[in-house]
């Protein structure tokens, strides 16, 4: 093959609809690596919620916008098919930001090659940014502890998934929120939950209260909505909050109303927000943390692949719509 295909940010999601109209595919001359250079062909590529923020042009964000006219932003696993650098050889598996296009050069920085006896589906939905996200957010921000209570929005998603495992395993009770029963039967019957809530259909206030008679200890947050408000009046003294993700709120015009905070006073409620790139350069030590886990059978997960790169332009709405069942990847 001498070309591949790349996809760039043409436009900004102003009504924070995603499509085709925001992006530009090109073709492009496939390129030779130079000294100290890989060349990869990326094989599988992560959709995430983050994605539409990283389209926008905050530069208040955590992490600076995508440029338009650039690839657009993502990271993925893939093979080195060419090497000019010490550190990798040909056939060498790797994982990191490799953004929306077949193939990429790189001088290594930010590629972590995935260990003997990962495949790339793995790779990504638990030793990819799911689960170090969920790791750094449960295990180094919300300090879990037996016999606790943790309540994870979101609870049937990449993130929110491996949260509730890792919190079984360490011997919490363990609450998931989810939009539909398909996924409320999966995190109870598959993953072990103690109980879910279904937030469309559910009498939110009861649920709690027939799930968690001991209120709640911990409180990892992926989404926001109205029960956001609910648990945060439900929550036990020196509870702690995880404000990983509010995908409800990132296509909204408004962002809805936050919690009362009369009971952060009263309870010595602590919330802290996190974002990934804080923590990247601490990978090593995060999947070490995870990998007792995973080698213990305790981590299941699920994946939803979606095929051909420019599937990506249409398929993140998957996300945002709720109708991905597990992690959303591209099968390039």
């Amino acid at each position: 093959m001498t070309t591949y295909t790349a996809i760039h940010l043409k436009n900004r999601p102003e009504d924070g609809k995603i499509g085709e109209h925001l992006f530009e595919v090109k073709e492009k001359t496939v390129p030779e690596p130079e000294d100290n250079q890989i060349l990869v062909k990326q094989t599988y590529m992560s959709l995430d919620p983050a994605m539409l923020g990283w389209m926008t042009a905050d530069e208040e964000s955590y992490i600076p916008p995508v440029e338009l006219g650039d690839v657009m932003r993502s990271s993925g696993v893939g093979t080195v098919v060419s090497s000019r650098h010490p550190d990798f050889s040909e056939g060498d598996k790797v994982m990191g930001m490799m953004g929306w296009q077949e193939y990429v050069v790189s001088d290594g920085k930010g590629l972590n090659k995935l260990q003997k006896g990962i495949d790339e589906e793995t790779a990504l939905c638990v030793f990819g940014l799911p689960g170090l996200t969920a790791t750094q957010g449960l295990l180094n921000i919300g300090k879990p502890e037996k016999g606790e209570t943790l309540i994870v929005t979101g609870a049937a998603g990449s993130v929110g998934s491996i949260v509730g495992q890792i919190a079984k395993a360490d011997g919490l009770r363990v609450i998931g929120v989810v939009g539909s029963d398909e996924k409320a039967d999966w995190i109870t019957q598959e993953l072990g939950f103690d109980g879910a809530i279904n937030y469309k259909t559910d009498d939110l206030q009861a649920r709690l209260e027939e799930l968690a008679p001991d209120r709640i200890d911990v409180f990892f947050e992926n989404t926001g909505g109205p029960i956001q408000s609910l648990i945060v009046n439900y929550m036990n003294a020196h509870a702690r909050v995880v404000v990983c993700g509010m995908i409800s709120d990132y296509q909204a015009d408004t962002p809805s109303p936050g919690p009362n905070w009369l009971p952060l006073i009263k309870k010595r409620i602590k919330i802290q927000g996190f974002a990934m790139p804080d923590h990247l350069d601490n990978s090593a030590q995060l999947v070490k943390q995870l990998t007792p886990y995973v080698q213990q059978g305790k981590i299941k997960y699920r994946s939803h692949i979606i095929e051909g790169l420019t599937s990506a332009m249409e398929g993140l709405n998957l996300l945002f719509e709720g109708k991905n069942k597990g992690k959303l990847m591209v099968k390039l």
